[in-house]
């Protein structure tokens, strides 16, 4: 049985709990503010902007500087004291983020993490359990507890949770203690770190630097609890990567590619090997890499008129021009000449022959009496227009910008007009009964590494096929979607007009945001433009106003670019597996990737099934980007997207799962990278050097170790198509008779979903379903107070069922598993 197709609704899930067992649930969060207004100041070029380092409160502050129209990089980290990251921005902008209370640190500044109190989130069903009996009673648990490499040193990372942890007043402190290994004492008391994210208590957690590798940890609460629980690897011993067969061809990309190279390459290996690879185009075509052309005349003040052409700038709008003209004569009207492209303005003039029109008389002149010529012209930004237009000293040239090649771009033109994406398919049977994996890279304009780590993984695959072993079972057992480029019109203005673009080109904004100057502010943010929790549901992390980064469009798909993705995963079924594939912030996520703010109110979570599967999935991705260069993604980089990072409303990867229950990752390649020179773990940006260092921050190093790592999703998804194994679990402890009230819990041989009934009633796909303590935590424990009988079953990630049981028919073998927990009356 595969997993259905579902539709949600984005409730919270009601719990099924008897009256002798014991579970935890959710607690509350803080509202986020109201956004600011859409006029203000943008950056204008590349010249004029500049990273800055900023520290903000929380999530609720986070909100509210997107919302305002701010860029902020996606490499934002949560510190004990706020939100780390750093921010596109200008001069006069420092000023305004100041104003919103927002810590700015400095110039384009790394993290630097104490060893006291490192930085980090983390979690995992897979992570080491603490190892005091479970005890329904107990005030602190271990969460996980990671031992890791990188570099040559070995780090500790410990995440904790108190049952006291929202108590603010006073604020609960915890404290973790290590041994030097198996037999030694605890020693090394440090104090961990208490997060909290919109008013909601997460937990505490630290990221420790060791010479040693402990082999267990003690936690002390403030609140007098106490926990000890077994240290787990992260990412060691991992198996050798594709790439130590001596015969296997790797390292295909030499540079960054803009669209246009990356989708000539991708039609290029389709007509090489026409046996295993196709060209799918997409339907809808982006809106183009063009814009109106604009002028902007007479300043900043209430004289000021911006105008825009009808035509795109490419199709005539470049040969437009305006001329504001000065008449002597007295007591003349306000006219309009057009000759050809020349429009020409006779400003009126009152009984001395001074000009009289205003702005706003002017503008509207311009849009009624143009013959076609003009689209929009409008006062500057949020004037009234009151202001006595001056005369222009001749006529004015209106422009689209692109002529403005920024320095350093690629030579060639780039195409004008709407864009048709071709998709990459790689399969030997693409038939639709391999499982599908989509990879979808540079959703986000300016990230030039996940195009390069996209397309060196396809030249991977067409070059190693008939050589590598590994690769052939991949080739032969999945059938592999390409989007190299989801947003070429975006990236082509990253790489030829302004660097930092991170959205489409797009321009949805009303007058008062059309100027020019704020033109490298437009476009919607692809990734807030899906119909799953999104921004136009209540759900924070998307904004409303046209000019911020995180803009997510006047409705849920409106943008081309979505509405092929769901068009893609609506025709080819058979897609199970998705990679959204970003930079520079170092996480590998999936859902729930976004909450209201008011209670922090997620997005459903995946069961805990599905969650291990996510777990097991990301250790096998994440040790092969590991066997590169000892690049470690850290515990507290991997999980939920909004527990991770934060709320991304209207994410493709929530629509992906929730709608169609795809396996849909988020992939933030980069980040940080440890320095054994400095001890300091370096960040890294949305385009490194290609050629940098090979050992901290290179974008060929980059497109290397997450090609390694695609390739291992790659098999995930072919073990998963053949996965013919039905899974078994228990109960722990096991049926029988007992003295006393005991703690009980379920296990698996693999993850696995269970649905289990405590009524004596035949469980179905709709009874309850076992649950994680915690969010990020392992399966919950049942309390048993009197006797109890337990039936289930289990179903794995594959849709196996334990013991082939049909949980839709009600036969008389009645096949699932049973266990009755017996306890004596006193």
């Amino acid at each position: 049985m595969r997993r259905s197709q579902r539709r949600i609704a984005l409730l919270a899930l009601s719990t099924l709990v008897g009256s002798i067992l014991v579970t935890t649930g959710p607690a509350g969060a803080d509202p986020t503010g109201p956004s600011a207004a859409a006029s203000r100041s943008q950056p204008e070029d590349r010249e004029s902007v500049r990273l800055v380092h900023i520290r903000l409160t929380g999530a609720d502050m986070l909100d509210k500087v997107a919302a305002a129209g701010f860029d902020l990089e996606h490499g934002l980290r949560r510190v004990p004291n706020g939100i780390e990251g750093e921010a596109v921005v200008t001069a006069e902008q420092v000023t305004e983020l100041t104003a919103m209370g927002v810590e700015v640190l400095g110039d384009d500044a790394g993290f630097a993490w104490s060893d006291e109190a490192d930085g980090g989130l983390g979690v995992g069903a897979a992570s080491a359990r603490a190892a005091q009996p479970a005890n329904h009673d107990a005030t602190v648990r271990v969460v996980r507890a990671d031992w890791f490499t990188t570099k040559g040193q070995g780090f500790l990372y410990v995440e904790a949770r108190t049952t006291e942890g929202q108590q603010a007043d006073p604020v609960v402190g915890m404290q973790v203690e290590n041994d030097s290994g198996k037999g030694t004492p605890f020693g090394f008391a440090r104090t961990m770190s208490r997060f909290v994210d919109s008013g909601q208590y997460m937990f505490h957690r630290n990221l420790f630097k060791l010479d040693v590798r402990p082999n267990k940890i003690k936690l002390t609460s403030s609140t007098g609890g106490v926990a000890t629980g077994v240290v787990s690897n992260w990412l060691e011993n991992a198996p050798p990567p594709l790439t130590a067969n001596p015969s296997y061809k790797s390292d295909f990309v030499d540079g960054y590619r803009h669209p246009q190279q990356l989708f000539s390459r991708a039609k290029e290996i389709a007509r090489q090997y026409p046996d295993i690879a196709e060209i799918v185009y997409l339907p809808n075509q982006t809106n183009g890499y063009q814009r109106k052309a604009q002028a902007q005349i007479g300043g900043t003040g209430q004289a000021a008129v911006v105008v825009s052409s009808t035509a795109w700038g490419h199709q005539g709008g470049n040969d437009v021009t305006v001329d504001f003209v000065d008449r002597p004569d007295p007591d003349l009207p306000l006219a309009v000449e057009v000759t050809g492209k020349a429009v020409r303005v006779l400003l009126a003039t009152d009984a001395s022959g001074a000009p009289t029109s205003t702005a706003a008389e002017v503008a509207e002149a311009l849009r009624t009496r143009s013959a076609g010529l003009i689209d929009r012209a409008h006062p500057y930004r949020t004037n009234e227009g009151t202001g006595v237009v001056a005369p222009t000293a001749g006529p004015v040239a209106l422009t689209d910008f692109l002529d403005q090649k920024r320095v350093g771009a690629p030579e060639g033109e780039v195409p004008r007009g709407p864009a048709t994406i071709p998709v990459l398919r790689i399969g030997k049977h693409r038939d639709g009964k391999k499982p599908g994996v989509l990879i979808q890279a540079q959703d986000h304009a300016r990230e030039w590494v996940p195009a390069t780590t996209s397309l060196e993984s396809a030249e991977r695959l067409v070059h190693n096929y008939r050589s590598d072993r590994e690769t052939k079972k991949i080739v032969e057992n999945t059938d592999v979607f390409f989007i190299l480029s989801n947003n070429p019109d975006g990236a082509n203005y990253s790489f030829y007009n302004f660097a930092s673009q991170r959205k489409n080109m797009t321009n949805h904004c009303p007058d008062v945001s059309a100027d020019p100057a704020q033109r490298n502010s437009w476009g919607v943010d692809l990734n807030r433009n899906y119909r799953v929790g999104s921004g136009h549901d209540g759900y924070a992390g998307g904004s409303t106003n046209c000019v911020s980064g995180t803009y997510q469009g006047p409705e849920e798909l409106s943008e081309p670019e979505s509405k092929n993705i769901i068009w893609l995963v609506e025709k080819y079924r058979n897609i199970k597996f998705m990679m959204s594939v970003h930079s520079n912030g170092g996480q590998l996520f999936w859902q729930p990737g976004a909450y209201i703010a008011d209670g922090r109110i997620t997005t459903p979570r995946p069961p805990l099934g599905d969650e291990a599967f996510y777990w097991q999935s990301a250790a096998r991705i994440l040790s092969q980007v590991k066997a590169h260069r000892e690049t470690v993604v850290t515990p507290e980089n991997v999980g939920g997207s909004s527990d991770v990072l934060y709320s991304s409303a209207g994410n493709v990867r929530e629509d992906l799962y929730h709608t169609y229950g795809i396996y849909a990752f988020g992939w933030e390649v980069g980040g940080s990278v440890y320095n054994p020179a400095t001890g300091d773990w370096q960040g890294g940006s949305f385009q490194p050097e290609w050629d940098g260092n090979p050992e901290l921050v290179s974008g060929h190093a980059e497109t290397m170790e997450y090609a390694n790592g695609i390739m291992e999703m790659f098999r995930v998804a072919a073990d998963w198509g053949r996965d013919r194994k039905n899974p078994t679990s228990q109960l722990v402890p096991g049926a029988g008779r007992y003295s006393r009230p005991v703690d009980v819990r379920f296990e698996t041989s693999e993850p696995a979903t269970i649905y289990y009934t405590t009524d004596g009633s035949r469980p179905t796909l709709e009874s309850p379903r076992y649950a994680a303590t915690e969010f990020r935590e392992p399966g919950q424990v049942f309390h048993v107070t009197e006797t109890t009988t337990f039936n289930w079953f289990s179903v794995d990630s594959a849709g196996n069922i334990e013991k082939n049981y049909d949980p839709t028919k009600n036969d008389k073998r009645n096949n699932y598993r049973t266990a009755t927990i017996r306890i004596a009356k006193r």
